[in-house]
């Protein structure tokens, strides 16, 4: 079959001789494979999806990237608010960016922010253009344009102007890449805005510092923030950030998070589960095999937390470059009092030394207004 055939080839829906009627096209518009192929690629990916989630998850951290990082005079206001994102207002295709955003109050809003999230250059800036104008009209108040890239090639190729051939109107987006985020290696700064923190492990995170520095925040993070804004930057990264990320989850023995880490999490434990079936089917005793199964999981999820802490502690101690001693290294493996070890976790992210970890909080305060 030439290439021109191939090119315009029909799906049809399987025929069986002897039925009424005769196979038909699941689609009367002919598609071709190209056509397939173009559908498939312009789909969103999971980087796309975690960026517009994260986003959509914290408004802020619009305002923050666009006024703090690349100085964007905003209105001064703490309103912000999620919009409505399709601006159609005639029988037509929708002019719909991934976000849009208002400042200020939403009846009369003061400033509108428009997210478009761009992994490669296929899309023509005009259409940013038509974003700022449609907003403008529907909102009538100032609009910004905001292009998050992964690539700063790609941030590049978006932050130029455009002339759209209208008199007088000159269209500047704002276009965010990797070289506007910084690299966040404090554990503290990161745990002050994870939601930042997860966009430096995406841009920054060959960085191997970044990667310690946003683990060691999460261990101060409840559990469902913790997860969350780990899923976020492990679908955001490349592989090789992504690999990174695995080993230090790993060696923290935090095995809930990503797909490696779950896959292996309960290893350990089917194991065990596995013997105490074995021994109880041995013993032929049900209420006996119930007992242990529920005593062994019990201590087991209680070690297994303890060791957790440690890992956790040990790794924020590092991350903030703390030299520890051997002394305290084995003061910390062999404690296994949980609430003790979420005690010495919290001092640590504050601590000037290892030993700020034993002080209570009112010994801690002197001991530092000492030096």
């Amino acid at each position: 079959m030439d290439r021109s055939r191939l090119e315009h080839a029909r799906v049809t829906v399987p025929y069986t001789k002897g039925t009424d009627r005769p196979p038909e096209p699941i689609s009367r518009i002919p598609v071709t494979f190209g056509e397939q192929f173009d559908t498939l690629r312009r789909m969103p990916s999971p980087q796309h999806d975690a960026l517009v989630q994260l986003f959509s998850d914290r408004p802020q951290l619009v305002t923050e990237i666009l006024r703090d990082l690349m100085h964007v005079e905003l209105p001064d206001t703490p309103l912000i608010q999620q919009e409505e994102r399709t601006f159609n207002t005639r029988i037509s295709s929708d002019i719909e960016p991934d976000l849009v955003f208002t400042l200020g109050p939403r009846q009369s809003p003061l400033h509108a922010i428009i997210v478009e999230v761009q992994q490669d250059k296929k899309k023509e800036s005009l259409q940013l253009a038509r974003y700022a104008a449609a907003a403008w009209l529907m909102l009538r108040c100032d609009v910004t344009v905001l292009v998050v890239c992964p690539n700063q090639s790609d941030a590049d190729h978006y932050a130029q102007p455009l002339e759209t051939g209208l008199n007088g109107y000159r269209f500047q987006p704002r276009a965010v890449g990797p070289r506007d985020i910084p690299a966040i290696i404090d554990p503290q700064e990161a745990a002050a805005d994870l939601p930042l923190a997860v966009m430096s492990v995406m841009t920054q995170g060959r960085d191997r510092k970044v990667v310690e520095a946003f683990a060691a925040a999460l261990c101060t993070a409840s559990d469902e923030h913790a997860t969350k804004y780990y899923e976020y930057a492990y679908s955001m990264s490349g592989y090789e950030i992504r690999e990174i990320l695995e080993e230090i989850m790993a060696s923290t023995a935090w095995p809930v998070y990503s797909p490696f880490a779950r896959e292996h999490f309960g290893r350990g434990r089917e194991e065990g589960r596995a013997e105490g079936r074995a021994e109880g089917k041995a013993e032929g005793r049900a209420e006996g095999k119930a007992e242990g199964r529920a005593e062994g999981k019990a201590e087991g999820k209680a070690e297994g937390k303890a060791e957790e802490a440690v890992q956790s502690l040990l790794l924020v101690l590092n991350a903030r470059g703390l030299d520890v001693s051997e002394e305290t290294r084995a003061m910390i493996t062999n404690c296994k009092d949980l609430t003790q070890l979420h005690t010495w976790l919290l001092r640590a992210v504050t601590a000037r030394t290892p030993q700020d970890l034993f002080n209570e909080p009112s010994t801690h305060h002197h001991h530092q207004g000492d030096e």
